[in-house]
């Protein structure tokens, strides 16, 4: 059968790669066309194009690119016409996958979403699209479930999260291998996970870094993104306490002794390896005073979503400063206030349903479209 796939982002394709070694499995003859990165591409079938031409964040960025957007959407269109596949399956990605979505539905093909838009968060409205659009969804947050079912009479499968399976499925060098290969010191690792997209990166590499000076017994990592280059990277690094290591992030979580991670996937990731981190956020001025009249969540890291309540320290825009990032860093690194954290991490894992995911999804899709 043919598989028609569209991850837009970094966290897209990670899960849409593990997703198609599922459906390869499910569906040995399975021809895959898809819309991801790296990762997916290393798994097989055919890259369309890569998710670096397509990562656009906040309302200001969005709005000056908005012609890179509408040609890639017909782009995508077309390609699909002339694939004609048996489903397509939407990882995330919201903005772009939806406005797909109505017009494949319109011309009659089946529409599985796997990874819900965060409707949750904000642009509830988009609920009366899905419910219209998608045949299948299936959420790998256990809030969301209830949020579907319940709240909006929308039938959902909950099939975990998928980043247990990456994790799981991860095969990690002793630490000593990872510091020699990687010219690091004896020191403890301060991981540094500033984001996949430029925009991001500029703003919060360099208020990450501004605390480096106030820990010398440590070393600070920046883990970088696999769709940017070490020159960009390069105007931010300074001193010798700063690595830099690119596309290793779940070695580099391994081996950390703390991190400070700007809020997305990464956040739970962070989590997930049992790592203490302190979450940081900043978007431009006028993103942020659209988003905090638009969004209305208690907060921005989904490790704190999914326990509802604060686990991990979140500053945010204007909080989110070397005073703040020093206190809550020094925090995160004494015993104490340590061990409570990883307790909580254990919690959250739980809640997330433990392993499978990814095959679970594949199961049902090809069940689905058999």
């Amino acid at each position: 059968m043919k598989y028609y796939i569209i991850a837009g982002e970094a966290s897209g394709d990670l899960h849409g790669s593990n997703l198609m070694k599922a459906l390869y499995e499910e569906d040995p003859n399975a021809d895959i066309r898809f819309w991801g990165g790296d990762l997916m591409h290393n798994v097989g079938g055919t890259l369309v194009k890569h998710y670096r031409e397509l990562a656009f964040m906040g309302f200001i960025e969005v709005a000056f690119n908005l012609k890179t957007i509408l040609n890639n959407i017909t782009i995508c269109k077309n390609d699909i016409s002339q694939f004609k596949p048996d489903v397509i399956i939407y990882i995330d990605y919201p903005g772009f996958n939806m406005r797909i979505a109505k017009w494949a539905k319109q011309v009659g093909y089946k529409n599985h979403y796997y990874i819900s838009p965060q409707i949750w968060a904000w642009k509830e409205n988009r609920i009366t699209a899905i419910k219209h659009d998608i045949d299948k969804m299936y959420v790998i947050l256990p809030f969301e479930k209830d949020f579907y079912e319940v709240k909006h009479k929308f039938p959902v499968e909950f099939v975990g999260h998928p980043l247990i399976d990456a994790i799981h499925n991860q095969s990690g060098v002793d630490a000593n291998t990872f510091r020699t290969e990687n010219q690091l010191s004896e020191k403890p690792i301060i991981a540094i996970l500033p984001g996949s997209r430029k925009q991001e990166i500029s703003k919060m590499l360099s208020v990450m870094l501004s605390v480096v000076k106030d820990f010398p017994d440590y070393q600070f990592v920046i883990a970088g993104a696999p769709s940017q280059e070490l020159s960009f990277y390069q105007q931010f690094i300074s001193g010798e306490n700063i690595k830099f290591i690119s596309n290793k992030t779940y070695a580099l979580l391994r081996n950390a002794t703390a991190a400070l991670v700007t809020s997305g996937t990464a956040t739970l990731e962070t989590a997930l390896f049992k790592v203490p981190e302190v979450v940081c956020y900043k978007g431009s001025w006028a993103s942020y005073q659209i988003a905090k009249r638009i969004i209305t969540l208690k907060y921005i890291s989904l490790v704190n979503l999914i326990m509802d309540r604060e686990v991990v320290t979140e500053l945010i825009q204007d909080d989110c400063s070397t005073k703040r990032i020093r206190e809550e860093l020094t925090k995160i690194l004494e015993p104490n206030y340590r061990k409570t954290l990883l307790e909580n991490y254990d919690l959250l894992e739980e809640k997330l349903g433990g392993i499978g995911a990814s095959k679970k999804t594949a199961h049902l899709i090809v069940d689905s479209i058999k």
